[in-house]
């Protein structure tokens, strides 16, 4: 069983640091935010720092969709700071906070969202693109079993009704 990450674990500060060192922290920051999302937990820290290296921190205004329902998706997001609402069929769902992920299966099958994602405040999240993921797998295989496993443990630990964004 994995620790949920605060704040603190994938959010540290950045002021008063050097742009280098600032790089650092940031790559540091999505390791551990990476780290922390289930379909994840085969991979060692190499390629957690490879995927964190290819992927990006993006900014998000309250009430903005981050990801629509039914629109094609390329990306998955692990959210590092703020929160918002999954809504389905205009109905709020569930919530997300520091910590959760979603996107997943748009990433893996470029497939349609299955639901919207509204911040309620301002978030920072971390956006991973398909195509990395893609390019990983096919580089080292073994990785595509424990993307696999993990995203079967999700889906099996899903309550009926329980939002997939």
């Amino acid at each position: 069983m994995r620790a949920v990450p605060t704040r603190d674990s994938i959010m540290p500060s950045f002021r008063g640091t050097a742009p280098r060192r600032r790089r650092h922290v940031t790559l540091r920051r999505s390791v551990g935010a990476l780290a922390a999302v289930p379909l994840f937990d085969g991979f060692s820290k190499r390629h957690l720092r490879r995927l964190a290296g290819e992927a990006d921190v993006v900014e998000f205004g309250p009430g903005r969709p981050i990801v629509e329902e039914g629109q094609a998706g390329e990306a998955m997001f692990v959210v590092l700071t703020g929160t918002a609402r999954v809504v389905r069929a205009g109905r709020k769902v569930g919530a997300l906070i520091p910590g959760d992920f979603f996107g997943e299966l748009s990433a893996l099958d470029a497939g349609p969202r299955t639901a919207s994602v509204v911040p309620d405040t301002p978030m920072e999240v971390l956006r991973l693109f398909r195509h990395t993921l893609y390019q990983l797998m096919k580089e080292e295989p073994a990785l595509a079993m424990g993307l696999l496993e993990g995203l079967a443990r999700r889906l099996r630990h899903l309550q009926p009704g329980t939002p997939v964004a």
